[in-house]
């Protein structure tokens, strides 16, 4: 299975980061392909609301001059993407936001009865860390993420939330067997 993970957390090598290498190192050792692609270092502008992407129904279509259309191409070729952030203020960082957003362009005629897209029937998922517990911290990010799945007709696999996070080498061997078993659930 081809699998793109979108690594949103602007420290490559924080909590979020070493989270994904678990999770990565589970899906390659079991022969998947996966690209990672590190966010942060990218040019990510966010969508401009202009409509002009909804005028090519086959393509991308987004007239903005940066690196989103490139990492859009990777998802809609990819049977898996896994989406990841840090919390920041109950909800995505900066990075996986703009990707998020930019998404607009991979769908037509939302609620619709010619309601298409270019991931229809992809799997998604979504791994996040944070400093505090899920209850009234995180829960905001997974309903979004939770609703886009319904625009991009796309099938959320899973979904992974690891609080209570303060540094990388503090997470131990229970976090990575939860990554271990997050990566085999979401390709069975």
């Amino acid at each position: 299975m081809k699998v793109t993970i979108l690594q949103g957390s602007a420290r490559k090598k924080g909590n979020t980061a070493k989270v994904l290498t678990w999770i990565e190192e589970e899906l390659t050792g079991m022969g998947h392909d996966v690209d990672s692609i590190y966010l942060h270092s990218k040019n990510l502008k966010g969508c401009m609301g202009c409509g002009k992407c909804k005028e090519k129904t086959d393509t991308i279509g987004c007239v903005q001059k940066d690196d989103v259309p490139e990492i859009l191409d990777k998802m809609i070729n990819s049977q898996l993407v896994i989406f990841s952030s840090s919390l920041y203020f109950w909800g995505f960082s900066a990075q996986i936001k703009a990707v998020i957003d930019r998404t607009y362009s991979l769908y037509t005629n939302a609620n619709q009865p010619d309601h298409a897209s270019l991931i229809d029937g992809q799997r998604q998922a979504l791994v996040a860390t944070g400093a505090g517990p899920y209850e009234d911290n995180a829960e905001g990010m997974f309903a979004a993420f939770g609703r886009m799945q319904k625009y991009h007709k796309a099938i959320n696999v899973g979904e992974l939330f690891i609080g209570s996070c303060t540094t990388p080498d503090a997470l131990g061997d229970s976090v990575q067997q939860q990554a271990v078993e997050f990566a085999r659930k979401i390709v069975s």
